[in-house]
């Protein structure tokens, strides 16, 4: 049986196999996403996030867990694909405002 993720969070894995400018609408104009130690600040910025990772990796994820309320959901995905460490169980610590992504921290 599929987990139930909030609307923003769902989208975002939905949107996670398209472009950068897919994923970026789901966030706040000032969103704050952490990967592999860097820093995106700003929907632009989180857009060249995204297109960069999808030209280096190919990958599926499977969500096997959320946790988290009152805007503060941390989901782990079991990732596998075509980068080092594969396959390797990620959380995404996502903080949500109203309807939009505010923070995503991506780690082990």
């Amino acid at each position: 049986m599929p987990l139930a993720l909030p609307k923003p969070i769902a989208d975002y894995f939905a949107a996670d196999r398209t472009d950068g400018a897919a994923i970026a609408k789901y966030f706040t104009p000032d969103a704050v996403v952490f990967d592999e130690k860097k820093r995106h600040v700003g929907r632009e910025a989180i857009a060249r996030w995204k297109n960069e990772a999808s030209t280096k990796y190919d990958y599926v994820a499977e969500i096997v867990d959320i946790d988290g309320r009152d805007g503060h959901f941390i989901v782990t995905a079991h990732l596998t694909g075509n980068f080092p460490g594969s396959p390797v169980d990620l959380r995404y610590n996502f903080i949500l405002v109203e309807e939009e992504i505010a923070r995503l921290e991506i780690g082990l």
